[in-house]
């Protein structure tokens, strides 16, 4: 699939990007440890120089996983002494930040890309053997929040990505929160309700997608012997309807919210809900690698952070008086602020510390191969 890589490319990009932006900047005459690598493992930084294609980086054989080591080992070797200079300056040591942030997100995508992987294989490989405990979805209640002026965005001298800035004011209509995310069973109702075959619900560009692809359930569904199962990375198990549903499209989201009777919650209304919750779920610290129904029950939203990653309905665009960084990390963010749509809150595969309320994640609106759920939202009556 064009948009995975193979887990050996994210560990030498990750190396890659010490070595660009960091390295090569701040040690005099510094030599690369192969100066082919900065073709090979280049992402998307055009004013770097050329890349190697994205869908082919599955044919690369070589380097091997080893050499892609001792790539890694040098490129530590070397930001150690970097990191033991009491003059590095505070530009390099936001570079530095910037660099340690960009690895956890590469972390996470190594999981979503080997769960892809693995379930094209027909043996249906695991991961890992962990498999959560089963439980019970809670009854789904409503929140309200009172129109008003609400402030968005980051603050404050802890690290965020630029597309989080700046601080900005947002009107906000009055409405409703769901408090849990939807559920397989509820998914799975949708679907038995010939929910993808009634064009009616769909956006022009979804149905589209319907047709052109044959959806007809979330990724990784299977239907079998009258039940469906699930393939994880834990390997194929029969669904739990309690579970939040996961690996949806957005165009699947709006769907589902349309037939509920509902909508998909803004950024601006999402944000300002979760900024008075604690950032404590279900993240990739807790091994499950897979959504779990909530296990707390109180008044108010649930599952807020982690578990998956919840489908806005609002376009990936820069902030009233967002400028990108110049040189080529203006090139991290900014420049994916077109035909992308925000999902908010982290997942099962997040790391807990990288994630905040004002986190901004974007991705096409056809992708389903992340962990990416659904919470309604609805006008307050």
């Amino acid at each position: 699939m064009p948009d995975c890589s193979p887990a050996k490319w994210h560990l030498a990009h990750t190396s890659w990007f010490f070595e660009t932006f960091i390295l090569e900047s701040v040690i005099p005459e510094y030599v690369a440890f192969n100066p082919q690598f900065r073709i090979l493992f280049n992402s998307y930084y055009q004013t770097v120089g050329e890349q190697y294609s994205r869908p082919q980086r599955g044919l690369l054989s070589r380097p091997t996983l080893d050499e892609v080591l001792k790539y890694r080992e040098h490129v530590d070797r070397c930001m150690i002494s970097v990191l033991e200079d009491a003059g590095t300056r505070a530009t390099t040591a936001a570079v530095i930040e910037l660099g340690l942030q960009h690895e956890q997100q590469h972390q996470e995508l190594i999981l979503t890309d080997i769960k892809h992987m693995l379930s094209l294989n027909p043996l249906r490989p695991a991961y890992s053997r962990v498999i959560g405990p089963a439980g019970e979805a809670q009854a789904q209640n409503w929140s309200r929040y009172e129109a008003g002026l609400q402030w968005i965005g980051h603050e404050g001298d802890t690290f965020a990505f630029d597309n989080e800035e700046p601080r900005h004011r947002v009107f906000i209509e009055p409405f409703e929160l769901a408090s849990r995310p939807v559920t397989n069973g509820e998914y799975m109702a949708f679907i038995e309700a010939d929910g993808y075959e009634r064009p009616d619900l769909w956006l022009s560009d979804g149905w589209y997608a319907v047709n052109d692809q044959h959806l007809r359930a979330p990724l990784y569904w299977e239907f079998r012997d009258g039940a469906w199962f699930l393939f994880t990375l834990s390997g194929l198990r029969e669904l739990r309807p309690e579970e939040p549903v996961c690996h949806v499209s957005l165009y699947e989201a709006d769907a589902f919210a349309r037939w509920a009777g509902a909508r998909l919650p803004t950024e601006a209304e999402w944000e300002s809900a979760a900024c008075e919750e604690s950032i404590d779920g279900n993240f990739v610290e807790q091994g499950l690698l897979h959504p779990a129904p909530g296990a707390i029950h109180k008044d108010g939203p649930v599952q807020m952070f982690g578990d998956v990653w919840e489908w806005t309905q609002s376009a990936y665009v820069p902030y009233p008086g967002f400028n990108p960084p110049e040189g080529a990390l203006g090139e991290y963010n900014g420049k994916f602020m077109c035909n992308q749509i925000i999902l908010r809150g982290g997942s099962c595969a997040t790391p807990q510390s990288h994630i905040r309320a004002t986190y901004r994640n974007f991705f096409p609106p056809g992708a389903r191969w992340q962990f990416s759920g659904i919470r309604l939202a609805r006008n307050a009556k």
